[in-house]
């Protein structure tokens, strides 16, 4: 894996920052946080904000009377400026100190086509949801949603969709430390494709997501843009130029101008817990360079003392990689976020909260 990782010609982090030990990384943390938004996503110029929820709709005994349901409206307040969109929350009754997924969605509705609502709350975690449409419209409209307030005076040459969409992940994350039966360290945001891409953002950039899960995201997501196969910067900038910073474009056909790739952002969740979920037949979001770009990061965790991704080789079909801090999977099938999915990340993080236990038992 080190070969094909030193074929790619990525940059090294930690040679790149001179960094020795942790104190060095972050440091060197900010300065990549910089690199990213400005160069790929784009940067929220504003964050003093306050927000508050209404209650729309309760339900006691939704799912056979198993769970609660709450359809709120979260009401963001912003410098002359105020926004609202609803979201979605499903959580076991009865229970205290759930963890608990925070579900970009594609659909208003829950459960859909991505989230088997039921079964996740029978595994004793919560669910929080919202559509991303709901923020704002995914086309090159900055005049709709939360883009009007971040994109006014033209400022959508500085900042992307995703980044948007991101922005609107951490404000959901606010109202979920105000969440009695939530365990506040052990909260996941998780989403599928562009949705996947946008979950790494906002775990990069608020660390108070212990869980960063992404599922198929590929391009200008989990997966190197050098040496890639399938999906290119050229292909999704062309299509959708509205995901991110104007300064992206410059990279169109010339990968290696950039003094990044996507492993930085990877890099910025560690010492948390990272999970990349790929697809076998998606070739588009290419695998194996997701998967790549989990091993570049690596020393990243052992700065910490911790394990990233733990491997033997490249990982089979339906193999699951749970030992280290960096989960990951390649599932038989194509481009979906399924029941499959779900039980892995699921599995994966009892796991983790399992040996937390064992530590802090151990320590008394």
């Amino acid at each position: 894996m080190i070969d094909e990782l030193l074929k790619r010609n990525l940059p090294n982090i930690i040679e790149k920052f001179h960094i020795k030990d942790e104190a060095n990384w972050n440091i060197a943390r900010n300065k990549i946080k910089n690199i990213i938004q400005q160069e790929e996503y784009g940067s929220i110029f504003e964050t003093n904000y306050s927000f508050r929820v209404e209650t729309i709709l309760e339900e006691q005994d939704y799912n056979g009377n198993k769970n609660i349901y709450k359809e709120l409206k979260l009401i963001l307040s912003l410098k002359k400026f105020d926004f609202e969109f609803p979201i979605k929350v499903v959580i076991p009754k009865n229970k205290e100190n759930i963890p608990a997924f925070l579900y970009l969605s594609f659909y208003k509705e829950i459960p859909n086509k991505h989230i088997p609502v039921e079964e996740i709350c029978d595994n004793n975690f919560a669910v929080i949801s919202f559509c991303y449409e709901d923020v704002t419209s995914d086309d090159d409209n900055f005049n709709d949603g939360l883009a009007r307030y971040f994109c006014a005076e033209d400022n959508n040459d500085k900042v992307g969709k995703i980044a948007i969409w991101a922005f609107a992940a951490s404000v959901v994350m606010d109202y979920i430390q105000t969440i009695d039966e939530i365990d506040k360290q052990n909260v996941a945001i998780v989403g599928l494709s562009r949705l996947g891409k946008t979950a790494l953002l906002a775990g990069a950039l608020d660390d108070r997501f212990s869980y960063v899960i992404s599922n198929e995201s590929g391009q200008s997501g989990a997966a190197l843009s050098r040496g890639k196969s399938g999906e290119k910067i050229k292909d999704i900038y062309n299509e959708f130029p509205y995901w991110f910073s104007k300064s992206y474009k410059k990279y169109i056909d010339n990968e290696d101008l950039q003094e990044f790739d996507q492993h930085f952002l990877l890099a910025l969740i560690a010492p948390r817990k990272l999970y990349v979920a790929s697809a076998e037949d998606d070739l588009w979001a290419d695998p194996k360079s997701e998967f790549l770009s989990c091993v570049a990061v690596n020393p990243i965790y052992k700065l910490y003392n911790k394990e990233g991704i733990v491997y033997d080789d490249y990982p089979q079909v339906n193999q699951k990689l749970h030992k280290g801090n960096i989960g990951y999977h390649m599932r038989s099938g194509s481009h979906s976020l399924i029941r499959y999915d779900w039980n892995s990340f699921i599995e994966y993080i009892n796991k983790k909260i399992e040996q937390e236990d064992i530590k802090w038992k151990k320590k008394i």
